[in-house]
């Protein structure tokens, strides 16, 4: 799976953290939707480091289309309430 983080970069998620990407994502997307602000910032710092620490970085020059897009870093909770609704940004 690929996956853009909006404004940054493009990251390659292996088959082994697309599950657990998958699933922190599920619980933003509650958090999100109950207005649980801290809830939901410490889930997206999760989502944010997993895809930035424990996947591959596609280079500039590498060109493929992303499977997920994922909002920038400084999103807010009303955003993300209306980004992240019935499944997710992750599909299953």
């Amino acid at each position: 799976m690929i996956v853009r983080i909006s404004g940054e970069a493009q990251y390659e998620v292996p088959d082994d953290q697309a599950e657990r990407l998958n699933d922190l994502d599920n619980q933003a997307v509650a958090a999100a939707q109950s207005g649980d602000e801290a809830k939901f910032k410490e889930l997206w710092d999760q989502i944010l480091a997993l895809v930035t620490n424990e996947c591959r970085p596609l280079a500039d020059d590498e060109l493929v289309e992303s499977d997920v897009i994922l909002p920038p870093r400084d999103v807010t909770l009303a955003e993300a309430a209306s980004e992240f609704t019935g499944e997710g940004l992750i599909p299953d």
